[in-house]
């Protein structure tokens, strides 16, 4: 059975998208079979992948227009590597979803479906709380939460984390924390130093190894539709994310 990871943080700009492209693609290129659901509206994971919105989406999935199966699509550079597409749309889920029976239960009823089909599924959340993200962490086995190594790093985090507490009582037991992962790491600040030592003194062992670098490669990849493996395999960002690729299967006994 494959397994979900969901990819969550409420802020805005912490590295949230740029992990899930590229951790699902580095797990793709380690031959894993790996499906990449993008649950933002802003479809940044689909654009960054070069998969244009279409008809058949996580919108049109969620809402039960179409098929889940006939939404996916496959990359071209990376075979393991699938994506379900988003487009501006998803953001009437929100208010739809809370309008169905049961409509947080909908995202976990989609990917039960196809979860057997690959070996992860990566979901790249919404910057927010609301119910979209709560379908994904309902969905999920676990959540990996960047945070980015700047000023007001933990901010925001005590919610989030009272969110994952509130779902894994009721609504998830199962769920847990898979990590932290710290991103946007320039060891030439003062202050990136502290954010790390900061992090690993408040999460301990849930903290990953693997710290990923500012890196100008990897800003670049997503404007020409790539993730950073493809675009610049040498680069700096891509090393880091195939090292976190590495250090996540080794969690999960799976190296």
């Amino acid at each position: 059975m494959g397994k979900i990871v969901a990819l969550a943080n409420q802020k805005g700009g912490v590295g949230k998208t740029t992990t899930s492209i590229n951790l699902a693609a580095s797990l793709a290129v380690l031959e894993k079979r790996v499906l990449l659901v993008d649950a933002d509206p802003q479809a940044n994971s689909s654009s960054g992948l070069g998969f244009e919105p279409g008809a058949l989406n996580t919108y049109t999935a969620l809402i039960g227009e179409t098929d889940i199966a006939q939404a996916i699509l496959q990359s071209a550079e990376l075979p393991n590597l699938y994506v379900l597409p988003s487009n501006i749309n998803l953001v009437g889920a929100e208010t739809e979803l809370a309008q169905m029976e049961n409509g947080q239960f909908r995202m976990k009823q989609l990917l039960d479906t196809v979860r057997n089909d690959y070996d992860y599924v990566i979901i790249d959340c919404s910057p927010s709380l609301g119910m979209l993200t709560l379908n994904a962490l309902i969905a999920a086995d676990s959540v990996i939460i960047p945070v980015q190594c700047e000023y007001f790093a933990l901010e925001g985090l005590g919610k989030l984390l009272n969110t994952i507490k509130m779902v894994k009582a009721g609504l998830n037991p199962s769920l847990e924390i898979e990590g932290f992962l710290l991103t946007m790491y320039d060891s030439r600040l003062r202050l990136a130093n502290q954010v790390v030592g900061e992090v690993k003194n408040h999460f301990g062992h849930l903290v990953f190894q693997t710290i990923i670098q500012r890196n100008t490669r990897l800003s670049e990849s997503p404007s020409y539709g790539k993730p950073a493996i493809t675009y610049d395999a040498s680069s700096t960002g891509s090393v880091n994310y195939l090292n976190l690729a590495r250090e996540f299967l080794e969690r999960n006994g799976n190296a």
